[in-house]
């Protein structure tokens, strides 16, 4: 895809670790994108960030942001409960927004932006962006291609070191269940999500979820508090055609954590491994595969066609963010509508409100398609 003549003007909500490391660093490695305005509560750092990048405009207010004339997207990089109110303001507006995941702390209340957005007619960007990256890409066509045959089973674990019962003060936002900003509502999310993109989803699921760190302290100030909120998520299902569905998330895993898939067919097999859920440089994912009967699983390098990037030397965690932002800028051109919507994100709190049901009940709990 060629650079656009005329780039989409970004306008960021939110400057904290995440807006610095991963979606600065990326709108700069895109042609397709120019940072135009920015706004924090803390106006210091904007000020300071905006010298720094040559962003032309420090909005005073997130009203002033929305309704800059020179913004086109609202990037949305406040915490979970401060999402909904700039995503209302960027709807108002009628300015596309992207939001990152989770969407809002409430299903009800992104089902209600959903409709808002479409009712605008703004195009509304989830980050949900694992969906779009290379390997599974290639992992779908696979699949589509019929590698595996027809899928028997399907298992995906993934581990992280953090989100132990000692955390540093910038994931203090973490703590409180209400915020929906544990390790189970933003890394599951993300990964089922990437997972069920590929397979396709779950029609019923069974989930156990548990908080096993119920005290967290700060590191820098030993603050201690008592918290509700998941660390470790247990899910079986079924897919649509029959499959079978084992799901583990867990934090605070000392040693030996990462992501790893398994795909189960009639005719094949596949795995797909990252000895990091949050990718460093070099932290790229590794598919493997069987086609046959009682074969070494081998190496299947991900083909050049499913590289689009620009050359850099981005973290493998901030390329994927790249992709989704590669994917709407290609659908503002073309007209599409690829990259993850609020839509999705529904989809996904569903998904998880229904294994908080299961595990509070015991029962099984039916989705809709």
């Amino acid at each position: 895809m060629s650079a656009a003549s005329t780039p989409i003007r970004v306008g960021l909500v939110g400057i904290g670790n995440w807006a610095m490391h991963g979606h600065i660093r990326v709108l700069s490695l895109l042609p397709e994108y120019q940072i135009s305005a920015i706004y924090s509560q803390r106006q210091e750092s904007a000020r300071a960030v905006a010298a720094e990048l040559g962003i032309p405009h420090v909005a005073e207010s997130l009203e002033d942001l929305v309704n800059h004339p020179q913004v086109d997207l609202v990037i949305v990089l406040t915490t979970a409960p401060q999402h909904e109110h700039a995503v209302r303001a960027a709807i108002s507006a009628k300015k596309d927004v992207y939001c990152e995941w989770p969407l809002t702390t409430r299903t009800s209340t992104s089902e209600e932006l959903t409709l808002l957005a479409k009712a605008a007619g703004v195009r509304h960007i989830v980050g949900l962006q694992r969906r779009h990256a290379p390997h599974n890409r290639y992992l779908q066509d696979l699949l589509q291609q019929g590698y595996v045959g027809k899928v028997r089973s399907v298992r995906i674990h993934v581990s992280m070191n953090y989100f132990q019962a000692l955390r540093p003060n910038a994931l203090r936002w973490t703590v409180p269940v209400e915020n929906f900003s544990s390790v189970i509502a933003i890394y599951a999310g993300h990964f089922l999500d990437m997972l069920f993109t590929a397979t396709g989803w779950p029609v019923n699921v069974t989930g156990l979820v548990a908080s096993q760190f119920d005290k967290v302290t700060i590191q820098e100030t030993n603050e201690v508090f008592d918290t509700t909120a998941p660390d470790q998520m247990v899910l079986v299902g079924q897919l649509e055609d029959g499959a079978l569905v084992s799901v583990h998330i867990e934090g605070g895993k000392r040693n030996g954590s990462g992501v790893r898939m398994e795909i189960t067919g009639h005719e094949g097999d596949l795995r797909i491994t990252n000895t990091s859920a949050f990718g460093a440089v070099g932290d790229d994912y590794v598919i493997e595969g069987a086609h046959g009967d009682n074969l070494p699983m081998q190496v299947l390098p991900i083909p050049d066609n499913y590289l689009r990037l620009p050359q850099s030397d981005l973290p493998s965690a901030v390329l994927e963010l790249a992709e989704l932002y590669y994917v709407h800028a290609q659908d503002v051109a073309e007209g599409t509508h690829a990259a993850a919507t609020f839509d999705d994100a529904v989809r996904m709190h569903k998904l998880l409100d229904a294994a908080l049901a299961s595990s509070q009940t015991g029962q099984r709990e039916r989705l809709a398609g």
